[in-house]
């Protein structure tokens, strides 16, 4: 079935251009027509000059955008026939999927999901750590450290830190659990942070290093109130740093 402009939520008064830029306002409004229903799987999406009237962007705009959904795995690209919504294969089953972060919003989700989680496992962590799993916790911190240093990607060194918590909790399925949600849920992996934060990246990292090194002295100290109340206070901050982020104008559409 064709999709037509009905199927995307519109509106007939004025629209303002939305600071997060462009190509973020087309992707939000297809994903969430996506996920509310509006656009059903096998749908045709409208044609990129429908979308170019609609939001009033350039064909540039339009392919970067549908490009973004279809790494997201919410949409398909039939080369001379058009964009379709792709049918969930998986209904029924939980996971997260990289379609499921399409959006800022989404990795605010997922970050919510990890807060409830991550913040248990930290005190968990603090209770029954190991010498073994304060050395591995180190290791992933000095390698954070020589990554913002040497201005290499810190995603890695992030991750296995967040990973060794959740071993250090001596329950396999936290450990399980991490593996298979795997680096994508650090959001510097779907969201460029450190370059859009407000203090510049050298500054950004080494704050989120601080919150890294908060979380680890609580552990080794085997104070779990003081683990989890670190483990909140930094993936909290992430999440702010997200919503702050939506509000703040690009430097270029």
């Amino acid at each position: 079935m064709e999709s037509n402009f009905t199927d995307v939520p519109s509106t007939d008064a004025p629209r303002l251009r939305r600071p997060r830029g462009l190509v973020t306002e087309i992707v939000e409004t297809l994903a969430a027509s996506i996920r509310e229903g509006q656009l059903q799987p096998g749908d045709k999406l409208p044609t990129e000059a429908e979308i170019m009237v609609r939001f009033d962007v350039s064909r540039t705009v339009v392919r970067e955008s549908i490009s973004k959904l279809q790494a997201s795995g919410l949409v398909e690209t039939r080369h001379g026939i058009g964009t379709f919504v792709i049918p969930n294969r998986d209904v029924g089953n939980f996971r997260i999927a990289p379609a499921d972060f399409a959006t800022i919003n989404d990795v605010i989700s997922v970050l919510e999901l990890r807060i409830s989680l991550e913040t248990e496992a930290a005190g968990l962590a603090a209770q029954r750590r190991t010498t073994q799993n304060l050395e591995a916790l180190a290791t992933a911190l000095r390698g954070f450290q020589d990554s913002i240093h040497g201005d290499t990607d810190t995603v890695p060194p992030d991750f296995q830190f967040h990973m060794e918590v959740a071993r250090a909790t001596g329950n396999r399925h936290f450990e399980d659990l991490m593996t298979y949600l795997g680096t994508m849920i650090i959001p510097r992996t779907r969201v460029n942070t450190p370059q859009s934060a407000p203090e510049g990246r050298l500054a950004y990292l080494q704050r989120v290093n601080g919150e890294h090194e908060n979380i680890y002295n609580a552990i080794r100290s085997q104070d779990a109130e003081a683990a989890r109340a670190a483990m909140r206070t930094h993936l909290s901050n992430s999440r702010e740093r997200l919503r702050k982020g939506q509000s703040t104008p690009p430097t270029a559409s």
